[in-house]
């Protein structure tokens, strides 16, 4: 959580910086901020500020959004270039996310409704999910995205599934193949589109957002031929407030490569006639925490990952850790957990918080 009483004050520390956010906007803010040009003793509250007034919405779109904007009407990235986002972001060194995330290594948003620390709001996600997805033993469950396999260990340890899990990062896959524990799941680096098989119930944590607008109806499509005619689906995924085809610029270059949001609008429609939406959880508000527990891990942890990463790194993992802790924060962003079911459950689905 955000320290009590820390100041929000802005210290610009060169002129030049002032310079490039107005000719980079966003993408300007950031990179000037990684290279030192300006700094605030509370990064998460001053862009919470910034962006509970607004501010943002008075700037005209630059140069960097208008290309991301092109890029996402004219190309594909996401299916041309699947393995990306691993190659620059999960496969960036295993004991960086060690020393971040929480002792099952899930890197999505915990649940806080009970919880008081980052490694029992995590346990509670993903009880959550096996809850909202009714597992019983014997389960076949499909992880697309499935990290660093924590969530495919709690569903096996405490549910008694059959687990298979797929990610496009080296560093994911070898890390849960190491750690099964002696159960029932495997996991393979692979993309979704060359799965195969059928599934009781198939979940999907924290890789919508990898996705593309292009590719929303083919990705249900697909989940949709895998389901068994009476499984469930569970979609955990960022939302964005509104409807776009694009990313943000600097998190798009420096953190996740043809990254994107969908809407609730974009969401529907890729449903639509493939699934019933059974139930629309918003969480979003949780992303807060989890990203402030994160910051501080890293930030603890940094004397031991200083030598392998560098000081500009740093730098740019506060910004993006605190940054986005304030576009929650600000509500400009959401969590949506959203259950599917391919016919209906027959009598209604019982929605669990």
């Amino acid at each position: 959580m955000p320290a009590a009483g820390r100041r929000s004050s802005l210290c610009w520390r060169l002129p030049t910086s002032a310079s490039a956010v107005i000719a980079h906007g966003a993408l300007g803010l950031g990179e000037a901020y990684m290279d030192g040009w300006w700094d605030s003793p509370a990064l998460d509250q001053m862009i919470h500020r910034v962006l509970r007034a607004d501010l943002p919405s008075r700037i005209r779109p630059d140069g960097a959004v208008l290309a991301s904007m092109l890029r996402g009407a004219l190309l594909n990235p996401q299916r041309r270039h699947a393995f990306e986002v691993a190659e620059r972001h999960y496969d960036l060194g295993n004991d960086l996310y060690a020393a971040m995330l929480d002792p099952l290594m899930v890197y999505s948003c915990g649940y806080w409704k009970d919880a008081h620390d980052l490694a029992s709001a995590q346990v509670a996600k993903l009880d959550l999910v096996c809850r909202k997805m009714g597992l019983t033993p014997g389960m076949r469950v499909l992880d697309i995205g499935s990290g660093w396999g924590g969530f495919l260990r709690h569903a096996a340890r405490h549910y008694g599934i059959a687990g298979t899990g797929v990610t496009v990062s080296r560093e994911q896959a070898a890390f849960a193949d190491a750690h099964r524990e002696g159960l029932p799941i495997e996991t393979f680096l692979m993309d979704y589109q060359d799965l195969e098989g059928r599934f009781d119930r198939i979940v999907s944590i924290g890789m919508f957002e990898h996705v593309g607008h292009k590719n929303y109806r083919a990705y249900l499509e697909k989940a949709r031929s895998l389901l068994a005619e009476d499984g469930l689906m569970l979609l955990h995924t960022i939302g964005g407030n509104l409807t776009t085809t694009h990313g943000d610029p600097w998190l798009e270059k420096y953190i996740f490569p043809n990254g994107m949001l969908p809407s609730q609008r974009q969401i529907g429609q890729a449903a639509e006639g493939l699934f019933v939406v059974e139930d629309w959880h918003n969480f979003g508000a949780d992303y807060d925490p989890t990203l402030m527990a994160w910051h501080d891990n890293f930030e603890r942890a940094w004397p031991q990952l200083e030598g392998r990463y560098g000081a500009r790194f740093r730098r740019m993992w506060r910004y993006y850790l605190l940054s986005l802790a304030a576009v929650f924060r600000a509500r400009r962003a959401q969590l949506w957990q959203v259950v599917l079911s391919p016919e209906g459950v027959p009598g209604g689905y019982i929605s669990v918080r």
